[in-house]
């Protein structure tokens, strides 16, 4: 058979990989090869359904769990720790988390990272910055397609929104943002960066009640993780200044 027919034959069944790859299998047996070959074929299209998902995810940075860097001033809630958050365990949970604390010190890398980690295990995840979100839900509402952009989400597992607080919001662009996340109540999980305090959302949200509702929200069924500390960012620089 030639190549070019067994690469027809391969398309044909949807085996993206075999063609290319069943010369670099170890021959032993015919089971133990037929094995290597599916299992090989299966942990590509894994591979490439990851970098899908990530592509769609819209990441803003490179941000990978083997790079973050877990220390002594990030505190958990007694319910849960590295292991049990990095193996994402809340979002088959339909749980939040919520990384609170200083610019720089972490939050966005963490969100990212795991972000990612659930892409790769089959998750389909959608990052934003809330100051982007609320740009596009001001935009979609004035153009009549909000329904529309609401319905985007339904296949969504894990939403990401960064920076929350970070800019105020106009009165309708916070009501938009609360329809959006009252959509997402327990039938999605939320990772969460902010620089306040839920105390303080009052700052970003205009109607005192409108925030109370948010975030009861937002933190039921949720991981708080508290980052304390310097910026990464400015003590890195300041030791390379040194």
């Amino acid at each position: 058979m030639s190549k070019t027919n067994l690469k027809k034959m391969c398309k044909s069944l949807r085996l993206a990989n075999v063609a290319e790859i069943y010369e670099t299998i170890p021959f032993e047996n015919t089971t133990q090869y037929l094995e290597a070959l599916f299992q090989k074929e299966i942990e590509l299209r894994e591979k490439a359904k990851a970098e899908r998902l990530i592509k769609k995810a819209r990441f803003l940075s490179k941000n990978d769990l083997d790079s973050f860097q877990w220390g002594e001033k990030i505190h958990f809630p007694p319910h849960t720790d590295p292991k049990d958050l990095c193996e994402l365990n809340f979002i088959s949970r339909r749980e939040n988390v919520i990384l609170s604390g200083s610019p720089g010190t972490g939050k966005t890398h963490l969100a990212t990272a795991l972000g990612k980690e659930a892409c790769r295990k089959g998750y389909e995840v959608r990052f934003y910055r809330v100051c982007d979100l609320i740009d596009q839900l001001e935009k979609v509402w004035k153009e009549g397609k909000l329904q529309a952009f609401r319905s985007r989400f339904k296949k969504v597992d894990v939403i990401i929104l960064d920076e929350m607080g970070y800019i105020p919001f106009s009165k309708e662009g916070a009501e938009l943002l609360f329809q959006l996340i009252s959509d997402w109540y327990e039938q999605k999980s939320l990772i969460i960066t902010s620089n306040l305090e839920f105390s303080q959302w009052n700052k970003i949200f205009v109607d005192p009640r409108l925030t109370a509702a948010l975030v009861d929200r937002v933190i039921h069924h949720a991981h708080v993780l508290s980052f304390t500390g310097d910026s990464y960012r400015v003590t890195h620089a300041l030791s390379k200044s040194q």
